[in-house]
C-alpha cells in the first residue's frame, strides 16, 4: 500500500495488518486514543478483544499466540495500563511467548515532565523483553512494527514492547510504505548447526546403554513433533517432559514416560540419575526440574539442543552443545542414528511406575470415599473429551494436577504459566486458546485463589461469547502455600484459608451458565452438561480441603528425594 498522507495511528494499523495479526487484545485510554479512533475504521478486518483490565488482555493475547502460533498484539494505554501489563511482558519473556505490547505514552514535549499518566515504559521493559522502543515520530512507524514482528517471532521467540508517544500517533505520514523485516545486522536469531557436533551427538547416542531425553517447550515452538518421535523411535530412546512440554508427545506414545520435576513421575525423576546419556531437547534445565544441580545426573553425558546460547551451560555444563531450531538439529542427528533397542533399560522404568499407581494415582483418581479429589475431577473431563481439548490451567494445585492428570492426543494442547507461575494467568490465558481455536474445547481449571485474581474476565466471555469451559476446583485455600506449610512450617497456616464468594451467583450476574458440585454421584452428570455445546460454563467442584499434590521433590533436594505421604519413596 502506498499513499501521499496517512496518520500515524492508520500507519500503525496498516503496519500490524501487514505482518498478518487479525486479533488484537486491549485496553484503550487517552494516550492511545488515536490508535483506537484508527482502529474503528478496521473493525470488519481485525477482531479486536476488550478485557476487563490490562493484566487479563495481555494473558489472553499470550493464550492465543500460545495455541496459534501467531505473534499476540496487546495495546493498551500509558501509566498504569502500561505497568499493568508487566506480569504478562514477564510471563511471555520467561516462556518464550511471542507478543508484540503497544503501550500508549505522552508526547515527546512532555517527555521526563513526570506529566499525567507518563511512566518510563522501556526503561522498566528493557530487562524483561527481546526489544523495548520508544516510536517517537511518526516516520518510523513503519520501521519499528515490521523490526518487533520479527524479533518476536524469530530465533527463540519472546515479547517486545513498542511505546508510542502521543503526537507520533496524530502526526501525518507522507509517501506510507509498509516495511517486511528479514535481518538485522548482530542480531542472529538462530545459529546453522554445527556438524562436527551433530556427529558427535550422534556418536554418543549410538553407544548409550541407558539414553533418557528430557523434552521441553522449544519442539513445540519449532513445531519438531513429527521429527521429535521419529528421532526417539529411530533409536528407542524414553522420554520425560517438563511442564511447558507437556502435549508434544502424545500421552500414549510408548517411549513417553512422564513428567519431570517437583511433582513430576517417580520413574523419569529416578531414571535422570542413572542414564549414561542425557538428551535435553528444548528445555533450560529449570530449577524446578534439576533440584539440587550439584546431584543432578552427574553419572551421565550431557547433548543439549537449544536455539539460544545462552541457555547452554548456564545450569548445567553439555558435553556436545547443538545450537539450532530442533526442527532442524533433530532430523540431522536422526539420520546418524543406528536403529536401536533398549528393552532392558525401558523395562527398568516398570517397577517405579507400578509403585507410583499404587500409592498415588489410583488413590487419586478412583477414590472409594470421602471428598471429591481433584484428579478424579481432572481425568473424568480429560476422559470424557477423548483428551482431544485444549487444557489451561493456572498456578498453583490445579496446574499441577492437571498436568499430571490431563491426557492429550493433538500438540500444542496444554497452556499454562511456567517460568513466572502467574495466579490469575488461567481465565484470559483460556479467553485467548479459545480465541485461537475456536473449532476445539478448551477446559481451564483453576483454582478458588486464582480465579478470583482475574475473575473480572467473565465480563470479556460474556461480550465475546466465548465458548471456554471454567472448572473452579475449589478447595477454600491458596493450596499449594497450604501444602508447604503443612510439610514444611508445622501445619501453621497462616494467611492460606480462603472465605469464598458464591460463584455460581457470579456467572449468572454474568449470564454464564454454572453448576456447582459437592458430591461425587452428581459429577459425572455435571461433566457432560458442561461439555454438552460450546456456550461458555462454569462448573464449581467441591474438593477435599486437605488434598496434596504427590509425588514430591521438596525444594533444592536431589531428584531421586521423592517423597509421597511424608515419606521418601524407597524402591
Amino acid at each position: 500500500m502506498k499513499t501521499t498522507q496517512l496518520s500515524g495511528a492508520h500507519a500503525f494499523i496498516h503496519s500490524i495488518m501487514h505482518e498478518g495479526t487479525d486479533t488484537i487484545f486491549g485496553y484503550p485510554g487517552g494516550a492511545i486514543i488515536p490508535v483506537f479512533d484508527a482502529l474503528y475504521d478496521y473493525f470488519d478486518k481485525i477482531h479486536y478483544v476488550l478485557g476487563r483490565h490490562e493484566q487479563g488482555s495481555i494473558h489472553a493475547a499470550q493464550g492465543y499466540a500460545r495455541i496459534s502460533g501467531k505473534v499476540g498484539v496487546c495495546i493498551v494505554t500509558s501509566g498504569p495500563a502500561a505497568t499493568n501489563v508487566i506480569t504478562g511482558i514477564g510471563d511471555a519473556m520467561l516462556d518464550s511467548t511471542p507478543l508484540v505490547v503497544i503501550t500508549g505514552q505522552v508526547g515527546t514535549n512532555l517527555l521526563g515532565t513526570d506529566a499525567f499518566q507518563e511512566i518510563d515504559v522501556v526503561g522498566i521493559t528493557q530487562p524483561i523483553t527481546k526489544w523495548s522502543y520508544q516510536i517517537r515520530r511518526p516516520e518510523e512507524i513503519a520501521w519499528a512494527v515490521a523490526r518487533a514482528f520479527y524479533i518476536a517471532r524469530s530465533g527463540r521467540k519472546g515479547p517486545v514492547v513498542l511505546d508510542f508517544t502521543k503526537n507520533a500517533q496524530t502526526g501525518l505520514v507522507k509517501h506510507y510504505q509498509p516495511e517486511k523485516c528479514t535481518f538485522i545486522r548482530s542480531y542472529v536469531p538462530v545459529l546453522k548447526p554445527n556438524i562436527q557436533k551433530i556427529e558427535e551427538a550422534a556418536q554418543l547416542i549410538n553407544q548409550a546403554k541407558k539414553p533418557f531425553a528430557l523434552i521441553g517447550q522449544g519442539v513445540a515452538l519449532g513445531n519438531a513433533e513429527e521429527e521429535l518421535q521419529e528421532f526417539l523411535t529411530k533409536a528407542d530412546i524414553p522420554a520425560g517432559w517438563t511442564l511447558l512440554g507437556e502435549s508434544v508427545m502424545p500421552s500414549d506414545f510408548p517411549l513417553n514416560k512422564g513428567m519431570l520435576g517437583m511433582h513430576g513421575n517417580i520413574a523419569p525423576n529416578l531414571k535422570t540419575n542413572e542414564c549414561d546419556v542425557l538428551i535435553a531437547i528444548g528445555m533450560r534445565f529449570d530449577d524446578r526440574v534439576t533440584g539440587d544441580l550439584s546431584t543432578y545426573a552427574k553419572q551421565a553425558k550431557v547433548i543439549h539442543f537449544d536455539i539460544d546460547a545462552a541457555e547452554i551451560g548456564k545450569n548445567i555444563p553439555a558435553d556436545v552443545p547443538i545450537l539450532g531450531n530442533v526442527k532442524t538439529t533433530l532430523p540431522l542427528v536422526t539420520k546418524l542414528l543406528n536403529k536401536n533397542t533398549h528393552t532392558e533399560w525401558i523395562a527398568s522404568f516398570e517397577e517405579a511406575e507400578q509403585k507410583e499407581k499404587e500409592l498415588v494415582i489410583d488413590y487419586e483418581i478412583h477414590p472409594k470415599n470421602g471428598a471429591i479429589k481433584m484428579g478424579e475431577t481432572i481425568a473424568k473431563i480429560s476422559e470424557a473429551t477423548r483428551h482431544e481439548a485444549v487444557v489451561v490451567t493456572d498456578v498453583g494445585q490445579n496446574q499441577m494436577m492437571a498436568a499430571r492428570y490431563s491426557k492429550f492426543t493433538q500438540p500444542k494442547s496444554f497452556i499454562t504459566s511456567g517460568g513466572l507461575g502467574t495466579m490469575g494467568f488461567g481465565v484470559p490465558a483460556a479467553i485467548g486458546a479459545k480465541i485461537g481455536a475456536p473449532d476445539r474445547t478448551v477446559v481451564l481449571f483453576v483454582g478458588d485463589g486464582g480465579f478470583q485474581m482475574t475473575m473480572q474476565e467473565l465480563g470479556t466471555i460474556m461480550q465475546e461469547k466465548i465458548g471456554v469451559k471454567i472448572v473452579i476446583l475449589n478447595n477454600n485455600y491458596l493450596g499449594m502455600v497450604r501444602q508447604w506449610q503443612e510439610l514444611f512450617h508445622a501445619k501453621r497456616y497462616s494467611s492460606t484459608p480462603m472465605q469464598n464468594p458464591d460463584f455460581v451467583a457470579i456467572a449468572k450476574a454474568y449470564g454464564i451458565k454454572s453448576e456447582r458440585v459437592s458430591e461425587r454421584s452428581k459429577l459425572d452428570t455435571a461433566i457432560d452438561t458442561m461439555l454438552a455445546n460450546d456456550e461458555p460454563y462454569l462448573l464449581v467442584v467441591d474438593v477435599e480441603e486437605s488434598g496434596l499434590v504427590y509425588p514430591m521433590i521438596p525444594a533444592g533436594t536431589c531428584v531421586t528425594n521423592i517423597i509421597v505421604n511424608g515419606e521418601k519413596i524407597k524402591l
